[in-house]
């Protein structure tokens, strides 16, 4: 167990930052509004810092799950004469959907020597604008038994392909997603990561987790209290969970490129541990 700069909030508060960094605080009533009041401002466009992979990498669109007849397809990065059995992710995207922004992090982290699967949980769909991205969200939080299914295809995928240990990996959205993964796949998941999304306190849940969670998160993040968080890593220590939550001196959305809250000194710090802890778990 690892954290800090722990933070208590008596209500649920967004800090919405404007273009002269001024701030409003704004009550939401569910995930939806809360990620839509937190990237009101925003947009998914490139800002040109993102990194390239380390090392060579070659990368498909692949169908890895079939609902009712139809395929249900993700982006696929490998290194360059990878190895059959090469450790593999689950990539989750952020609430933006699977844009370039995901399949450029889900080519560097190929780079790092891993089958990198993004998967799509919007099928297909991807948004431009806080609205759009709302509903899309709304609609996977309406159907779990299914967004569940969508991640343990995935993982199933993988290991078909002859994937020994298989990881997950998600931001904002995609992070309680990243955790989701951990939780139905149970002992064919060997390590979490999740970078600021929606914790999870419910015991009868967490106690279906058996890979290590690393837990990343901003201590300015108005949309994900750090009293949440902290609950969070203390059930999984009271159910004798691996877990390790650290907090970054930054806001929500640290690791995005493509957003206005990017910040390079958190985003590379995290970037850093995520890759460590792979390589000790995965490798």
């Amino acid at each position: 167990m690892s954290r800090s700069l722990p933070m208590t909030l008596g209500t649920l508060l967004v800090v919405v930052a404007t273009n002269q960094v001024a701030a409003q605080q704004v009550a939401v009533t569910d995930d939806a509004a809360r990620m839509h009041a937190l990237h009101q401002h925003d947009a998914p466009v490139p800002s040109g810092v993102a990194r390239a992979p380390r090392a060579d990498v070659v990368s498909d669109t692949v169908t890895y799950w079939t609902v009712e007849g139809r395929p249900v397809q993700g982006f696929r990065s490998r290194p360059k004469g990878a190895k059959k059995d090469a450790p593999a992710l689950v990539v989750v995207h952020e609430w933006w959907g699977l844009n370039d922004n995901i399949r450029a992090g889900t080519q560097r982290l190929a780079g790092e020597g891993y089958v990198a699967l993004a998967v799509d949980l919007y099928r297909g769909n991807v948004a431009s604008t806080p609205d759009s991205a709302t509903a899309l969200m709304r609609a996977v939080s309406g159907d779990v038994a299914g967004s569940r299914a969508n991640l343990a295809a995935a993982i199933d995928y993988l290991r078909a392909q002859g994937a020994k240990k298989v990881g997950s990996i998600g931001w904002c959205f995609g992070g309680h997603w990243s955790l989701q993964a951990g939780l139905v796949g149970g002992s064919k998941v060997q390590a979490v990561v999740m970078y600021y999304g929606r914790p999870v306190t419910d015991p009868a849940q967490l106690q279906e987790l058996q890979a290590p969670l690393l837990g990343l998160f901003g201590s300015q993040d108005g949309g994900i209290p750090a009293d949440s968080v902290n609950a969070m890593a203390a059930v999984l220590d009271r159910l004798g969970k691996t877990e390790t939550v650290e907090f970054f001196d930054a806001g929500h959305g640290f690791a995005n490129p493509s957003g206005r809250n990017y910040n390079a000194a958190a985003a590379e710090a995290a970037w850093k541990r995520s890759t460590e802890f792979f390589a000790h778990y995965l490798k």
